[in-house]
């Protein structure tokens, strides 16, 4: 009886646990459909807003700025170069690369001997010809005294012919005599050609030595020219390079021996497009004298120097385009010829326009404006000049408009914006986000807050903003976040 009483109790306790489990399984299989059969929880869903970066559109004057590469000269350059060949005897301490010079200064001398001797004997032909000179001076006057005297004796001679035909005429002289005085009147006039041929003679002769006389008075400044040329002298102040000689060396004739460059004229050589070199010039087709300045980066530090244009080339050479300018600065000092330089040169100033970052500005020529309700607006532009980073720009009605400063492909018509001025300041500052609850959502909110160990003050301040139409959602999903839900 004892065994079939436990059996009994056994099976009972075997059908209740059975029981329970099937229970139990029927309630989490019915959880599992009311959870799966049950309507999302939803949110009121709110439109997204980008933060963008915007820049105010000023209309005014803008003096545009064309930036090209450059490249130093001098306006004054002069090769030193040997007039005469031999040894160089004496060089000067500042004949030296970058030594600077006076105008004037002894800077190299050449063997001076042959030079002197050729001068000297210059002088003792020259002391021969002005002898010959002076000779040839009195033997002319001599010849036309002896010219004077036969004229006076053909004059004699002809007055004794005419008494011996008076004689003659009257029967007293005899005709041996008359014809004695007519061969003495021809004697007489023979020596008088004689004494022209002798005076032509002496004339000839002076018209010969002056120019002998003449050609060595050429020698001889040729010889002294020669002399000068031994010593070499600075024309101008200036710098030395390219120095290529030593003393006790040899030259030849016309051999480079520096150069010299005068470091305060400086200027600068730019080339420009066609289209640049248009907007330089004045109503007439001149080229502006318009300020330019040359910047030289050396190690950080940057040296400057300012100027005005001055010309442009003539022609443009074979293979190359637009044109080259050249601007002289005023003061240029740290530069030297060679240095590649940068140059800014001031436009005229353009009126009505703007200047906004680049990135504003799309590839259509248009920009985004920040419209009505906050929300973006493509407006047309006229691009007038890129410079850097920089654009000018002109549009129609866009004054006081904000422009997006950096276009993306996230923003585009109709998108609406938190605009953010430069410096970091909200262009128009956004109200903190809300969402609307339901009742249900609203209570379990509450009675978490409730519940929870938070300060009085917090749960009073946290309970008025859930008792509210609209709460804050950053409070909403702070407190469900450590409801776990």
């Amino acid at each position: 009886m004892k065994f079939l009483r436990r059996s009994l109790v056994g099976l009972f306790l075997l059908s209740v646990t059975v029981a329970l489990l099937a229970l139990a399984g029927q309630t989490i299989v019915a959880a599992v459909e009311e959870r799966l059969n049950a309507e999302p929880q939803s949110f009121p869903s709110r439109e997204r807003v980008l933060t963008v970066n915007v820049v105010p559109y000023e209309p005014g004057t803008v003096t545009p700025v064309l930036q090209v590469f450059g490249e130093l000269r001098s306006q004054r350059t002069l090769d030193m170069r040997a007039s005469v060949g031999g040894r160089i005897v004496e060089v000067a301490d500042t004949f030296v690369d970058g030594g600077r010079v006076r105008a004037g200064d002894v800077l190299v001398r050449i063997d001076p001997t042959d030079a002197e001797s050729a001068l000297a004997r210059s002088r003792a032909d020259l002391q021969d010809a002005e002898a010959e000179l002076r000779d040839a001076e009195r033997a002319i006057v001599l010849a036309r005294d002896e010219l004077s005297a036969a004229e006076e004796q053909v004059t004699l001679r002809e007055r004794a012919l005419e008494r011996q035909q008076d004689l003659a005429d009257r029967g007293v002289a005899t005709a041996a005599a008359l014809e004695e005085a007519e061969l003495a009147v021809s004697s007489a006039r023979a020596s008088v050609l004689s004494r022209r041929q002798a005076v032509a003679t002496a004339e000839a002769r002076i018209d010969q030595a002056a120019t002998r006389l003449a050609r060595i008075e050429i020698d001889m400044a040729e010889a002294e020219r020669a002399l000068a040329d031994t010593e070499i002298e600075a024309a101008f102040d200036g710098v030395l390079s390219e120095v290529s000689v030593v003393e006790g060396g040899r030259v030849a004739a016309n051999e480079l021996l520096a150069r010299l460059i005068d470091p305060d004229r400086l200027e600068v050589s730019f080339r420009v497009s066609t289209a640049q070199y248009a907007r330089l010039l004045d109503e007439e087709g001149d080229l502006r004298p318009a300020p330019v300045t040359a910047t030289l980066d050396v190690s950080g530090v940057d040296l400057t120097a300012t100027g005005r244009l001055s010309r442009v080339s003539a022609a443009v050479p074979e293979g190359q385009t637009g044109r080259l300018i050249f601007a002289r600065l005023d003061e240029a000092p740290g530069f030297r010829p060679g240095d590649f330089v940068t140059v800014a040169v001031e436009e005229p100033p353009l009126d009505a326009v703007a200047r906004l970052p680049a990135t504003a500005v799309a590839s259509d020529g248009t920009v985004l404006v920040v419209g009505a309700e906050e929300r973006l607006d493509l407006r047309p532009v006229e691009v007038l000049r890129r410079q850097g980073d920089e654009v000018i720009l002109r549009g129609e009605g866009l004054a006081g408009d904000l422009v997006v400063a950096e276009r993306s492909p996230l923003l585009g018509l109709g998108i609406k914006v938190r605009p953010l001025l430069p410096g970091g300041a909200d262009a128009a500052p956004e109200a903190p986000e809300t969402v609307q609850l339901d009742p249900d959502r609203r209570a379990r909110l509450v009675a978490f807050v409730q519940g929870s160990p938070m300060p009085d003050e917090a749960k009073t301040r946290i309970l008025s903003q859930l008792e509210g139409e609209d709460v804050p959602a950053e409070i909403v999903a702070r407190l469900e976040s450590r409801m776990g839900s």
